[in-house]
């Protein structure tokens, strides 16, 4: 229904019939007929047999066309215009048309209009991916250039038609290949079209950043800089684009920025050359090596913590004293990740600040808690606390959540075999990745990949939860869940043992103050199982609650109700993913208890369809 109301839009802009009878039509839509008959119908509603073969073909008159071309009308000539019949059907996507007019003796590639463009062109400007898949099977060549020096590429790329481009890459067009004017197709897209695509996507096609066009010898960053693309330079300069390269003028990017006065292009390319100037070996150890960015963001963290304890646990009575060292702190803290930590190490600090929390909470309970819990019936369940965190973040960072990965020519293959079954659509196709989505999958924006059954990017483990790392994430949630629970009990115990004070005695001011000055260190502690009980509490109840009794992931819920806002209804009993809550919770965990349990086994990374299904679970494929 909304592909005709779409059509009927598109249609009417140019339709002689004016707009009256194409609001009839789109009223009509709701009775079940075809959207590909748009124009057609129309025509059926008045007498066509004196149409002249033009306007047939341009309405998909398939009779009128075949009436007159059998009468002797020459497929191959061109009407007033040096339009050929084969343009005018390319242009309004009638493919049985096409077909019967090239059985006819049509020459596929024969160039025509003003603009001296082939039947391909036309399709291609027009976004037509079924015509084009149609045209190049019957040999239509996209690489031929109109007047204006493009081919079916460099025109895909200016009216920003991303299946096509895909499609056409796929089938073994050059990227790189350059326009009559020397630019390629990412220069195009930098210079002409404002925004991040198709830059973006044209880079995820291997598209050349610093390739230079031969009349000026620019580079796409030069051009995104002249035309003051900031969208498509900042994706050029996260790519990796080389800023210091020269034209032929012997400018560089930053000079031509700095020609035009644009002051926000001109602070990221200074930024971008001080980042790659930069010759500090911290700063080098920490670009080389991840996995030390994260153990000294947990050195840092844990070094923070303790100095803000510490502070707070001198003996001095001067709360000046203590703020301006508090102030100094901070000041540091911001100093060191501003000059050391990239935006890429960025994403670190949550899941760094948690490591050093759950740290100095073990240290507390071993040196301040033990004393006064000295039973095994306390201490053993703490030990199995912390061996459940610590195991199961681990599982849940190494067997990560099912990326989506596959190789290049593989991807080639899956945009042409759905391009050519008329499936290239972004609930299928996943245009970042260039891979087919499986069903409950979606493209993270932070890992830059598609994970299987996706269900949210945590920024307290710095990963994504899905399909292969979901029950280990709940089970950390859990045992953390339980060490907070150990260390609110450690609290209030030692603080009965050695704060001489009470709510009832002294009232609460008096409590609250004693408390504090017992021992700040505890209090500090305590402030932090507060704050890490808030979050983990949430995540835990709502992972149970959206896996035993919806069904769902955190995903598709969102994505529920962002539908349900909008208007469009989607009720909880159309999830075909819900088996009720006993057996949710039975394939989730993958129960079996000794056979008793039979829970279902499904890869989410392979499964595309779900059977008879199919047609239901494809309405909470959400984009």
């Amino acid at each position: 229904m909304d592909d005709w109301a779409e059509r009927g839009r598109e249609c009417k802009l140019n339709c002689p019939h004016g707009t009256q009878k194409h609001q009839e039509l789109l009223n009509n839509s709701r009775q079940g007929m075809n959207p590909d008959k748009h124009c057609s119908d129309l025509a059926f509603m008045e007498d066509y047999s004196n149409w002249d073969i033009v306007r047939a073909t341009q309405y998909g008159i398939i009779d009128r066309c075949k009436e007159l071309i059998e009468a002797g009308y020459d497929v191959r000539q061109p009407d007033k215009e040096n339009v050929t019949l084969l343009h005018w059907a390319a242009i309004n996507n009638r493919t049985e048309l096409v077909k019967y007019y090239i059985s006819k003796g049509a020459i596929v590639d024969q160039l025509g209009g003003d603009l001296n463009s082939t039947a391909l062109h036309w399709a291609t400007r027009q976004g037509h991916l079924s015509m084009v898949v149609l045209l190049m099977k019957y040999g239509a060549d996209p690489s031929l250039v109109d007047r204006e020096g493009f081919t079916c590429l460099h025109l895909a790329v200016q009216f920003q038609q991303m299946s096509i481009i895909a499609y056409l890459v796929a089938k073994g067009q050059d990227v790189d290949a350059a326009a009559m004017n020397g630019q390629t197709a990412l220069m195009l897209a930098t210079s002409k079209i404002i925004g991040p695509e198709p830059t973006r996507f044209l880079i995820k096609l291997n598209a050349s950043i610093n390739a230079v066009d031969k009349l000026h010898k620019n580079t796409p960053l030069h051009w995104a800089v002249i035309s003051g693309n900031v969208a498509a330079l900042d994706v050029l300069l996260t790519a990796g684009a080389n800023v210091e390269v020269k034209n032929s003028m012997g400018e560089t990017p930053l000079d031509l920025a700095q020609q035009d006065r644009n002051p926000w292009i001109i602070r990221c390319l200074i930024d971008a050359n001080v980042h790659r100037s930069r010759s500090h070996f911290m700063l080098k150890f920490l670009k080389n090596f991840e996995k030390y960015k994260l153990l000294l963001l947990i050195l840092m963290a844990v070094g923070v913590i303790w100095v803000t304890g510490y502070i707070a646990d001198l003996e001095s009575d001067s709360w000046l004293l203590k703020g301006i060292l508090f102030v100094s702190t901070w000041l540091t803290m911001q100093l060191v990740i501003r000059r050391f930590v990239s935006v890429q190490t960025f994403s670190y600090i949550p899941l760094a600040f948690l490591s050093a929390s759950l740290f100095w909470m073990v240290v507390t309970w071993f040196i301040r808690f033990l004393p006064d819990l000295p039973n095994s019936e306390f201490q053993i369940p703490f030990a199995l606390s912390i061996t459940g965190c610590i195991y199961y973040f681990y599982k849940t960072w190494t067997v990560g959540p099912g990326y989506i990965k596959v190789l290049e020519e593989e991807k080639k293959k899956t945009i042409v075999a759905l391009a050519e079954a008329d499936c290239l659509d972004p609930r299928i196709f996943c245009t970042m990745c260039l891979v087919r989505k499986p069903l409950r999958s979606k493209h993270c924006p932070v890992c830059d990949c598609c994970v299987a059954k996706y269900d949210h990017h945590c920024l307290w483990i710095a990963c994504c939860i899905g399909a292969w790392n979901q029950r280990y994430f709940v089970s950390f949630l859990f045992f953390v869940f339980t060490l907070i629970l150990w260390m609110s009990y450690g609290t209030i115990m030692y603080w009965s043992s050695h704060c001489v004070t009470s709510y009832e005695k002294d009232g609460w001011w008096t409590f609250l103050t004693q408390l504090i000055s017992c021992s700040p260190w505890i209090v500090w502690i305590f402030l932090l199982v507060i704050f890490h009980s808030s979050w983990v509490t949430f995540l835990l109840l709502n992972q149970l609650y959206q896996i035993s009794y919806l069904g769902l992931t955190s995903s598709e819920r969102l994505s529920l109700i962002k539908h349900a806002h909008s208007g469009r209804l989607l009720g909880l009993r159309q999830n075909p993913f819900n088996h009720g809550c006993f057996q949710n919770l039975v394939d989730f965990f993958q129960c079996r208890c000794f056979g008793l349990f039979k829970p279902s086994k499904i890869d989410w990374s392979q499964q595309h369809t779900m059977g008879t299904e199919q047609t239901r679970t494809t309405e909470f494929q959400f984009v």
